[in-house]
């Protein structure tokens, strides 16, 4: 049974046997580490990453898939995969699983930020994820300051993850080949997050001030600190020049 690519999913399918085994590779380590054996895929497509973790052992497995043709395509190449599919967005699921599970795909690249703010919000049941991005998206993700990609999603996934960049992907490795390079990056998630006043004041300090990320801290953001605090040097800094603990600790100081 053959199945058709969708443009509008963002569908490219991983062909390339060697990639699926470095991630699987890496997975397995991961796994151990975090001692979990509940795993979800997403966007499995053709299936190529799948047909290695039905092999794991001992491991509970399930995977999401958009696409209906994909399910049926899945479900008939691999029998094992019946009644393990959940055949939905990845953006509108809620947790899979009751207890910690481990989040790996070839991320639809339409979506692959808004998939990270999802593991963010399941982060209490997510210690560990391992993805591949548009190699832009990867690299972003795992910026640090003062770089000239770090912004909003480096710094809220990092806060609570450390991200580790694994490898490249290139577009060769796809059916069809998209038109950039890929990588593939681990979010392992943090023992000890940096202390903020509370999550929501740390997510609008960073957006607010990446919006005019131009400006100095102290005009991007005047609205939320009185006078007296934005005479602080820090607010002479850029956005980007900003760490995580930076922004974390700022919130203490919000109106």
């Amino acid at each position: 049974m053959q199945y058709t690519l969708k443009k509008s999913l963002g569908q490219h399918f991983l062909r390339d046997e060697n990639i699926c085994k470095k991630i699987v590779t890496a997975l397995q380590q991961s796994m151990t580490d975090a001692t979990v054996n509940q795993l979800l895929e997403v966007g499995p497509g053709g299936g190529a990453l799948t047909k290695y973790l039905l092999q794991l052992a001992d491991v509970d497995f399930k995977a999401v898939e958009l696409d209906a043709e994909k399910v049926t395509f899945l479900e008939n190449e691999y029998p094992a995969l019946k009644e393990k599919i959940i055949h939905r967005s990845f953006l509108e699921i809620a947790a899979p699983f009751d207890n910690s599970f481990i989040v790996v795909g070839n991320f639809p690249y339409n979506i692959s930020s808004q998939i990270l703010f999802k593991v963010l919000e399941w982060k209490q049941q997510v210690p560990v994820c391992i993805g591949m991005f548009q190699k832009e998206v990867a690299q972003r993700v795992a910026s640090a300051p003062g770089s000239k990609v770090y912004g909003i999603i480096s710094i809220l996934v990092q806060a609570f993850y450390r991200v580790e960049y694994l490898f490249d992907v290139h577009p060769n490795c796809f059916n069809p080949p998209p038109k950039v390079m890929s990588g593939v990056i681990k979010l392992v998630r943090r023992q000890e997050v940096p202390a903020m006043q509370s999550e929501k004041k740390f997510f609008l300090l960073v957006k607010t001030a990446f919006n005019q990320r131009r400006k100095t801290l102290r005009n991007a953001v005047r609205g939320m600190f009185d006078e007296a605090t934005l005479q602080d040097e820090i607010f002479n800094k850029r956005a980007e020049q900003l760490s995580v603990q930076d922004f974390a600790a700022l919130t203490f100081r919000m109106k």
